[in-house]
């Protein structure tokens, strides 16, 4: 009797879903773009903010910023902003998939931390082809992310308890494969710190990825389109697909040449805006991805819908782990060092931070990829901003965790919003 009231309301839920989408459908169909604008603002007022939030606030931040340091929008503080985003940012993608199963993982600073240690040790003390380091290290954090799994599965344990046992197991493991000395500088001309530090995509090649990506922007629409047109839907017109695509290669290119007034695009960047994609088309595109959302709602509605709710706990504990253990390589290289403090600091918090910031719900089920890296990004421009202006790290702490319960209301309130529209 229990499982079948847990399941209706995740059946009204659903209907309810079903019905707002057909009535967007029918604005759609009858008033073409107007439409589309009226059902983008029928959304809204129902709580269905999206990135919304995250990409007003983070304009007001640039101008606030901007206003009180010149600087601050800058070619070279840009493209610094940028780089100082790629290892928190792909830590922060790990948290992302975790929350949508509306679960936690406090251990990420320390299994990234953990990962430069052993990067750092076998390809500087013991001489390893650094290749075979980073081959070790995502072992490594693959078998953590199973032994996660294997525990919230089979027994139960939540993940709090089993992240935070992980937090200073691996703290600990860290530092005794560091050693008495605890730190350990990697070579300046080795692959890894050039990568994080040197490697910059020259004019031509930037310009070229910017066509590239709007190609395939549009590829997509083209191809969405005719797969609504045969079903019978209403689909984007020609029109409106040139008008995006123009506008993205005007955006994308202007940003591209603004950033090579100095350095230009990092390799770094580009490498954890390339994760951002991997991992948003696996979470809209694949089963895997829907079946992530479906467990996020509601577990016991996933499972009697056929889904192995395990595997998708596991996998996404595992790819979690994995992505600290890269986050954390990138951030030894970016610094060059492997040291006592890797992954330690604000590490967690922010990576934490940044996809909550971001826009991924706390109560699961809502979020994507594209969180993590508008939720760094501010977090990064807080920092940025605050250094320009000499101000003592403690503000930056005390702004970002301002903005973070304002990310969390707005959160809890859009959520509250949906329930009383129907689009829970």
């Amino acid at each position: 009797m229990s499982d079948t009231k847990s399941a209706e309301p995740t059946q009204d839920a659903t209907a309810s879903t079903v019905a707002t989408d057909l009535q967007d459908e029918r604005l759609i169909q009858s008033s073409g773009a107007g439409g589309a604008v009226r059902a983008f603002f029928i959304r809204v007022r129902g709580g269905d903010l999206g990135s919304l939030p995250v990409v007003i606030g983070l304009i007001v931040i640039w101008a606030v910023f901007q206003i009180l340091n010149p600087n601050f929008l800058s070619s070279t503080n840009l493209v610094n902003l940028t780089m100082q985003c790629a290892a928190v940012g792909t830590i922060s993608i790990g948290i992302v998939l975790v929350l949508l199963l509306g679960e936690i993982d406090l251990s990420v600073g320390s299994v990234s931390g953990l990962a430069a240690a052993i990067v750092a040790v076998t390809f500087v003390n013991l001489g390893w082809n650094p290749i075979a380091s980073i081959v070790l290290a995502l072992a490594v954090g693959a078998a953590i992310g199973l032994v996660y799994g294997f525990l919230y599965t089979r027994f139960g344990v939540p993940s709090f308890v089993i992240t935070l046992a992980g937090l200073l197991g691996f703290l600990g493991l860290q530092l005794w494969v560091l050693g008495p000395s605890g730190s350990i500088n990697l070579p300046f001309d080795s692959f890894l710190v050039q990568f994080a530090q040197q490697w910059f995509l020259p004019q031509w090649a930037s310009y070229t990825l910017v066509v590239l990506v709007v190609a395939v922007f549009a590829w997509q629409l083209v191809s969405q389109a005719r797969r609504r047109a045969k079903a019978g839907l209403s689909a984007m017109t020609t029109g409106s697909i040139l008008v995006r695509s123009i506008a993205l290669l005007v955006v994308l290119g202007v940003v591209t040449w603004y950033l090579n007034l100095t350095r230009g695009v990092g390799a770094m960047f580009l490498f954890f805006l390339a994760l951002v994609l991997i991992i948003n088309y696996a979470l809209t595109r694949t089963k895997w991805g829907r079946a992530v959302f479906a467990v996020g709602g509601n577990v016991e509605a996933a499972r009697r819908s056929g889904i192995r709710v395990n595997r998708i706990f596991i996998s996404v504990f595992v790819l979690c782990s994995t992505l600290a253990v890269i986050g954390g390589i990138l951030a030894a290289s970016r610094l060059a060092a492997a040291n006592q403090s890797s992954g330690g600091g604000d590490v967690n918090l922010n990576a934490i931070a940044a996809a909550v910031i971001g826009g991924t719900s706390l109560f699961g089920g809502r979020g994507s990829a594209f969180s993590a890296l508008l939720g760094i990004v501010v977090i990064q421009s807080i920092s940025s901003g605050l250094t320009l202006l000499n101000l003592d790290s403690s503000v930056r702490y005390m702004i970002t965790g301002i903005v973070l319960v304002l990310a969390v209301i707005i959160d809890s309130l859009s959520r509250r919003s949906r329930r009383a529209a129907g689009r829970a």
